[in-house]
C-alpha cells in the first residue's frame, strides 16, 4: 500500500468514528506530536504509542467539541511522508460557536504503518470562541 493511500485510510477511518480502526494503523512507537493550543493538551503536546495518543487526544475531541471533522483540500506524498493541508471545522460544545481553522498535518509511514505524527493548527482561530465568552 502506498503511503498516501494509507493516509487517506486513517482519514476516512477518524471521519467514520472508527479510532481503533485509526489507531491499528499506528506504529507500536508512534510518536504524536499535537498542537499546545489546545485546552486538553498538557506539557510539550508529546505522546508515544497509540494508547497515549487515544487517551491524550482522541478521547477529548468529542468531550469539548461537537461535529468536530477534518477537510482535506489536498494530500501530498513525498518518500516515506505524507502531507495533508486543510482545515479543522467544528462546534464548540461550551459555548455552541463554530470553528473552522487552517491544519497541516506531516504524517512518517514504515512498514505500511504510521510511524510519526507532527501538526501545524491555527488553535487561536479553534480557541476564539471560548475566550470571546469568558470575556
Amino acid at each position: 500500500m502506498k503511503n498516501i493511500d494509507l493516509a487517506k485510510s486513517g482519514y476516512k477511518k477518524f471521519a467514520e468514528g472508527d479510532i481503533d480502526g485509526v489507531l491499528a494503523m499506528f506504529d507500536a512507537n508512534m510518536e504524536w506530536h499535537e498542537c499546545k493550543g489546545f485546552p486538553f493538551i498538557k506539557g510539550e503536546g508529546v505522546f508515544r504509542g497509540p494508547s497515549a495518543v487515544a487517551n491524550g487526544v482522541f478521547k477529548f475531541l468529542p468531550e469539548y467539541y461537537d461535529d468536530f471533522n477534518i477537510e482535506i483540500e489536498e494530500l501530498i506524498e513525498s518518500g516515506d511522508r505524507v502531507i495533508m493541508v486543510g482545515y479543522y471545522t467544528g462546534t464548540w460544545k461550551e459555548t455552541g460557536k463554530t470553528f473552522k481553522a487552517n491544519a497541516v498535518h506531516i504524517w512518517t509511514a514504515k512498514n505500511e504503518k504510521l510511524t510519526h505524527f507532527f501538526q501545524a493548527v491555527d488553535t487561536a482561530t479553534i480557541m476564539t470562541p471560548v475566550k470571546a465568552k469568558a470575556m
